[in-house]
Formats: C-alpha cells, structure tokens, sequence
C-alpha cells in the first residue's frame, strides 16, 4: 500500500498498472497532474502477513484540498502483492 501511495504521489502509472492484478487491472491509468499527495494514513488491516495470501488496508490518504479514505483488497501470487480492488 505505501509503494502504490507513493507511486500516486511522485505520478508513476506504471508502477500503479505493475502492481495492480490482472483480473481487475484498467488498460491505463490517468493521473491528475495538479494533486499533491502528501501523506498515508494506515487506519487498519487484516491478514496481509508472510504466509497470507489475500488481505486489506484501510486507509486515508491526504492531498492538498482533502483526502480519499478506502479499503483495498490485495492478492498475493508468486510471491508478490497486487491490488485487487476497493473493497
């Protein structure tokens, strides 16, 4: 979730589209140039650990003017985590 947050913030689409799960992943990602994401909030999770193989993430991320608060669910396969999607 940091990763992807910070690919958000320094506007990395193409990290978000690597780390986003092929069943649920969009042809392209749009990212609006004139937001500033400046900080994460993890407000819970669960499962997610080493031997886990899904999990999620509340969180609240905070741009300049707001903030989006969500909860993500993210599968693990080979080894990786991927974004599934707003649960």
């Amino acid at each position: 979730m940091r990763s992807r947050f910070s690919a958000f913030a320094v506007g990395n689409a193409a990290y978000l589209l690597e780390t986003w799960h092929p069943s649920t992943r969009p042809s392209h990602v749009e990212l609006d140039e004139d937001t500033r994401w400046y900080r994460l909030d993890i407000l819970g999770t669960t499962r997610g650990g080493p031997l886990d193989t899904s999990g999620t993430v509340e969180f609240e991320a905070f741009y300049r003017g707001g903030s989006q608060r969500e909860l993500s669910s993210f599968v693990k396969e080979r080894g990786r985590w991927f974004y599934l999607a707003a649960a």
